[in-house]
């Protein structure tokens, strides 16, 4: 049995601890916004946090788990009810085009954002270069980045709060 903590909520589960921790997120939690993309963890889609700390969720066993606190894109914050600035910044900057890397592309840029609130674009190409896109919105992912860096509740980001848009 593996207890820990996803998006702020307890959980519990009977399952090998060997299993990589995505197959618990998407099938047993029925979170689906971490997608599988390689299985190697060289794409970067599958990127969660662990304690805040980016990881690759296809390679990182359910065992490591065991009492962290996991975050994914859907305790990032809601689309439709209250956006991450980051989340609004993707959609301001129309980054997404298939849309199947970006969950990850948002893990990876609010672990940036969350140890350095104005990253250089040599910040962004170092704490990003592990995320591929196949269709190629690099530019317009840094743009979303640099966006949401410009607003000061990115740091210190609570769920609770309304995000003001205008």
């Amino acid at each position: 049995m593996t207890t820990f903590t996803v998006n702020g909520t307890q959980q519990v589960v009977e399952v090998d601890p060997a299993t990589p921790l995505l197959w618990v997120l998407r099938e047993q939690l029925q979170l689906t916004g971490t997608k599988f993309g390689c299985g190697m963890a060289q794409c970067g889609a599958c990127t969660i946090h662990i304690n805040g700390q980016p990881v690759r969720a296809c390679v990182t066993p359910l065992a490591s788990a065991q009492g962290q606190d996991v975050t994914t894109i859907e305790g990032l914050g809601s689309v439709a009810n209250n956006p991450h600035p980051l989340q609004q910044a993707w959609i301001d900057e129309q980054v997404p085009q298939c849309g199947y890397c970006q969950s990850g592309q948002i893990m990876s840029a609010a672990a940036l954002l969350a140890k350095n609130p104005e990253p250089t674009d040599a910040d962004i190409d170092t704490a990003m270069a592990g995320n591929i896109c196949r269709c190629g919105t690099y530019g317009r992912i840094r743009k979303a980045i640099k966006r949401a860096a410009g607003q000061a509740v990115v740091q210190n980001f609570d769920p609770s709060l309304e995000v003001q848009h205008g």
